[in-house]
């Protein structure tokens, strides 16, 4: 079912030529997603007047590509399957939290040949403890569930026994991918699945964040909740920059990172989108997210970039970096192309959803220009991105121009056939 790009491989992962010339390793892939960490509260994004303090995702930045039209899904799940299986939740029967991921799912790390993989972190596609290694992930552990009720007290999932952990959990998670590293010999994977920011908003040990020594009961978290959110933030940016410095320099220069978010930032803390336009929402609030891309052979430097992206097209970018080829059928398209050029991807559109207990469901679609929502009332709205980016007015209530009914229609249209 998988076919090298190479025709042969070294011990170390390098690859031959037909006439036995070594060209360079394929690349180790590192995946790093925080959880509820929307575009108001990522550093370099214009949207939100307060930032935390993230050193080492702004040296990724600098050495790298941030992209500001990304869509995932606006809940963690549905994120977290369509990355997996590379399909919008319609085709993998996961659209909102409390779907389970099929076991018989085809997911990314299947196509990962010559690869350990592991994912470290939360898993929230089921509560079947061996699910993650029973779809084929070499090594899992973390958190099977949402999120955690206390960052220092916590059920630690490890291939597939569970038992109590009293380290602050972000700590923990590093500590565990750190040695997983550690331990390989060959190329490696690692989706690298933090829970944090998620609430609850615990205070991270001080020196991991510059929030300041803040009180610890949770009237004090209540009522300046942003401080709290942010330490979590500044914590995972600590931790993510301890786990990059425990590589060696030849491993560190052949290790792509992507960093990304999985939905917007939760109501209690998100900054400039307005009410019910936040996590949870088919607004932009809740499913444009961050996402930075460095390392090996991104070439591209401390530039921004506009293509059109969806969560699900970090399936077959990944796979493609591996240097393997995937005969699945998806709704993921790769984008590998544009991370040492400045080519256009192949999307025009992108699609995101949520649906709700008794099946009903929101949508949108996009194109470059103009948003489309298909509520679950079958209500509609129709915003124009660039003029109105926090989607405050409906071009449908008002007399709309020949070239916004156009695109309308266009859009409309494209996302029936997404649907069917």
């Amino acid at each position: 079912m998988l076919l090298l790009v190479s025709c042969g491989n070294d011990d170390n992962g390098g690859t031959q030529d037909d006439d036995g010339t070594m060209q360079s390793p394929v690349p180790n892939i590192l995946l790093i997603i925080a959880d509820d960490m929307g575009l108001d509260a990522t550093p370099n994004y214009n949207i939100g007047s307060q930032k935390p303090n993230m050193p080492n995702l702004q040296n990724l930045m600098n050495n790298g590509i941030t992209f500001n039209n990304v869509w995932a899904n606006p809940v963690c799940s549905p994120t977290r399957a369509s990355i997996l299986t590379g399909n919008y939740g319609t085709n993998n029967g996961v659209t909102r939290v409390g779907n389970q991921l099929s076991n018989s799912a085809h997911i990314l790390q299947n196509d990962m040949a010559n690869y350990a993989t592991a994912l470290i972190g939360k898993w929230h596609l089921s509560n079947d403890v061996n699910q993650p290694l029973s779809m084929g992930i070499d090594y899992y552990a973390g958190i099977l569930s949402g999120g955690v009720d206390d960052y220092e007290s916590w059920s630690l999932v490890e291939n597939g026994i569970t038992t109590t952990s009293t380290e602050y959990v972000t700590s923990k998670l590093t500590d565990l991918a750190i040695s997983w590293v550690e331990d390989q010999d060959q190329p490696w994977f690692l989706w690298m699945a933090y829970n944090a920011p998620h609430t609850p908003f615990h205070l991270p040990p001080t020196e991991l964040h510059s929030q300041g020594d803040l009180p610890t009961n949770q009237a004090s978290i209540n009522s300046n909740r942003l401080a709290y959110y942010f330490a979590a933030i500044e914590a995972l940016d600590t931790e993510m920059g301890r786990l990059l410095q425990s590589l060696t320099t030849e491993e560190r220069d052949n290790t792509i990172i992507i960093f990304i978010g999985d939905n917007g930032s939760p109501g209690q803390v998100a900054q400039a989108y307005g009410q019910g336009k936040v996590k949870g929402s088919i607004y932009e609030g809740g499913i444009n997210v961050p996402m930075v891309i460095s390392g090996k052979n991104v070439t591209r430097l401390n530039v921004t970039d506009n293509n059109l992206i969806n969560a699900t097209d970090l399936y077959d970018t990944i796979v493609e970096l591996s240097g393997n080829t995937t005969t699945q059928s998806n709704n993921s398209e790769s984008f590998k192309a544009i991370l040492s050029s400045t080519t256009s991807v192949n999307r025009d559109y992108l699609f995101s959803e949520v649906s709700y207990v008794g099946g009903t469901a929101d949508f949108a679609t996009r194109n470059l220009t103009h948003k489309y929502i298909r509520f679950t009332d079958n209500t509609e709205a129709f915003f124009d991105l660039i003029e109105d980016p926090f989607e405050d007015f409906n071009l449908l209530d008002q007399t709309m121009t020949n070239n916004e009914l156009e695109i309308y229609n266009d859009l409309k249209s494209e996302l029936d056939n997404t649907l069917n």
